[in-house]
C-alpha cells in the first residue's frame, strides 16, 4: 500500500513539473509523427523510427516555435 502512495505522490509532482510538461508536448509531437509517417508509408513504422526521424528532422523547428509560443504566454 505504501508503495502505490509513494508512486501517486510522485505521479502528482512530475505532472506540476514544466520539464515533465515539455516531455509530454514533445511525446505528443512524436506520436503525431509516428502516425503521419506511417500512413504514409503504409505500415507502423515503429516509435524508434519515428523518433529518429523527428529529432533529425522536426525537433529544433518545434523547439524554437514552443519557446516562442511559452514566452508570449506568459
Amino acid at each position: 500500500m505504501n508503495n502505490d502512495r509513494h508512486a501517486s505522490d510522485e505521479i502528482a509532482i512530475a505532472s506540476k513539473s514544466s520539464l515533465y510538461k515539455e516531455f509530454l508536448a514533445e511525446r505528443d509531437e512524436i506520436m503525431k509523427h509516428k502516425w503521419i509517417e506511417s500512413e504514409k508509408a503504409g505500415y507502423d513504422i515503429g516509435f524508434e523510427r519515428a523518433l529518429l526521424d523527428w529529432i533529425r528532422n522536426h525537433r529544433d523547428e518545434w523547439k524554437s516555435k514552443r519557446e516562442v509560443e511559452l514566452a508570449s504566454s506568459e
